[in-house]
């Protein structure tokens, strides 16, 4: 596991099951319970705090990376590992984090 990879997690409802962007930084997935991440969906706002993402991803259809959503989860709750983002668009992300968190 390392920041920026794409997976599927089993969250509690009413989320369920759904792709998620892993942010915590790498050093924390070997000693670490819970992780940091981002939800990805198919309510696309336009806004500066999500990042769209799709196919090029390894995602079935367009969708966004929502940032204004940055929750904890259990790292159990990953099941499927689906890609590693680009760098640009993990740069992508880092702006849509320091928006999000007014930093």
């Amino acid at each position: 596991m390392r920041r920026g990879e794409i997976w599927w997690a089993d969250l509690p409802k009413p989320s369920g099951r759904r792709p998620v962007v892993l942010l915590s930084r790498n050093e924390a997935y070997a000693i670490r319970e819970l992780i940091t991440i981002a939800p990805l969906t198919t309510r696309i706002r336009n806004v500066p705090a999500e990042v769209q993402l799709g196919k090029t991803e390894g995602l079935p259809r367009v969708c966004v990376a929502n940032l204004d959503l940055i929750t904890t989860i259990p790292k159990k709750c990953l099941t499927d590992r689906v890609s590693l983002l680009s760098e640009l668009k993990i740069a992508e992300m880092n702006r849509a984090i320091r928006f999000a968190l007014g930093l």
